[in-house]
């Protein structure tokens, strides 16, 4: 008698609300800050670069995407200025590549920034980032450079994007 294999078990993807020090979320910063620093050919220390209380309420926040309870993708924002988020460490495990997650991340970022009255989403990406430069552009934001020039020659690529605040 041959056996019919069962089918995987359904993914069940959540959003969590939470803050960079949460352990949850050392892993996939973890491997963000090796692939920067293995991508720019110098250290990277995350946990410098920025205050953790910059990306939690009232004017930030940070992100989790779970698959199944484990953390696969993340981001986060913090104010940039009284309209303006700006987006950071938007990241997707990279064993969980090319599924749209990162894209799941945005758009939960997005909604959460304009929850909280902003009407803009700023961010900049390594100009050693091709996939995060594309996930912009095809999530219609605004390139604030030149797409004709190389990316090495520009630094930091600039992004805008602006957002539809919800109506009470």
């Amino acid at each position: 008698m041959t056996r019919t294999p069962r089918p995987p078990r359904p993914t069940r993807l959540t959003i969590r609300h939470t803050t960079v020090t949460d352990p949850l979320a050392r892993p996939l910063l973890d491997e963000l800050t090796h692939e920067y620093s293995t991508r720019y050919a110098r250290p990277v220390d995350l946990s410098r670069e920025y205050p953790a209380e910059e990306f939690a309420p009232p004017g930030g926040a940070f992100l989790l995407l779970l698959a199944d309870g484990a953390p696969v993708a993340g981001g986060a924002y913090r104010r940039y200025d009284a309209r303006t988020a700006e987006l950071k460490r938007i990241w997707t495990h990279s064993g969980h590549r090319r599924r749209g997650l990162g894209r799941r991340v945005l758009a939960a970022l997005e909604e959460d920034a304009a929850a909280r009255g902003y009407s803009r989403v700023y961010l900049t990406t390594g100009p050693r980032q091709p996939e995060a430069k594309g996930l912009y552009l095809a999530a219609g934001y605004r390139p604030l450079f030149d797409l004709s020039v190389p990316p090495e020659s520009i630094g930091p690529l600039p992004f805008v994007k602006h957002l539809e605040i919800p109506r009470p």
